[in-house]
């Protein structure tokens, strides 16, 4: 298992859970939801990031699940 990010994009009819750098889906889902639970538990085991995209494929949101290279100051 490699410890690359996980990526929730969207996919035909769906969406796909992919490792960062890629070429096919590790995963393929009805809801982003179930894509979203898969990518965290895949983020959390190998302790990295899961960044989730909208519809037009922009990054809307990212979670860190190891080592932070940028926590928040405070």
């Amino acid at each position: 298992m490699s410890k690359k990010n996980q990526h929730v994009v969207p996919h035909q009819g769906g969406w796909a859970v992919k490792s960062e750098g890629a070429s096919k889906a590790s995963s393929i889902h009805q809801k982003q939801s179930d894509a979203i639970s898969q990518a965290r538990n895949t983020a959390i085991k190998n302790k990295t990031e899961m960044l989730i995209h909208g519809k037009n494929g922009q990054i809307r949101e990212r979670n860190t699940y190891g080592k932070d290279p940028f926590p928040p100051k405070g």
